[in-house]
């Protein structure tokens, strides 16, 4: 006999409440480390709260609030990786339409959902886990941009090339972080513009 918990509610199986519940919790949590006020806590109470759901239903997907927090983190990574791809992949042949394809897509994931600049690049976001995330998510991208070299300009894999990619994804990162708390001021599509050709120059040196 199912137990109650797998029962199905208003046409939903159990497993698929309990991943409905989670995306609701994931969510929350973006709400909450990526929010325009400074207030960046995150607790288990807190984060129930946001989402609508009892304190109950946070442990059957998630042992405490890190693993939430590395959760929110690679939801919007691996969403902004995916889209950014797609972009390149479905972008003109030309060096310079790949190269703003990708970094147009960046910027207008970040615009369209500032929590996710805010939880990628903030630095008021202390936590060591994200800290760490923040370190892996660099070579992710990193990995990406070299990748998407090796295979367009047809050259090897070198250390000369890992530096060049991370050099162009921590630049694009701080610029990033820079226009969205409104240092840099440039509207969105010059934006885009210069940061192509800053990547295009850059791009020079790792043939």
């Amino acid at each position: 006999m199912a137990i109650a918990s797998d029962r199905v509610y208003g046409g939903q199986e159990g497993d698929q409440r309990r991943s409905d519940r989670r995306s609701q919790l994931i969510e929350a949590g973006l709400d909450l480390l990526g929010s325009a006020d400074g207030d960046h806590a995150l607790t288990v109470r807190g984060v129930c709260k946001q989402a609508g759901l009892a304190t109950r239903y946070f442990y059957e997907s998630f042992p405490d609030r890190d693993a939430l927090t590395v959760a929110v983190y690679d939801h919007v990574v691996e969403r902004i990786a995916t889209s950014t791809l797609d972009a390149v992949t479905n972008a003109g042949p030309g060096e310079r339409e790949i190269v703003r394809a990708g970094v147009r897509n960046i910027v207008r994931e970040v615009a369209e959902d500032p929590r996710h600049g805010r939880l990628m690049f903030s630095v008021a976001q202390s936590s060591a886990v994200l800290a760490q995330r923040r370190l892996d998510s660099s070579r992710l991208f990193a990995g990406l941009v070299t990748k998407q070299t090796v295979g367009y300009y047809e050259v090897a894999e070198s250390p000369r090339l890992d530096l060049a990619a991370h050099f162009m994804v921590g630049g694009l990162a701080q610029t990033l972080t820079a226009w969205l708390n409104g240092t840099v001021t440039l509207p969105e599509e010059e934006l885009v513009d210069t940061c192509t050709e800053l990547l295009l120059s850059m791009a020079i040196h790792t043939r």
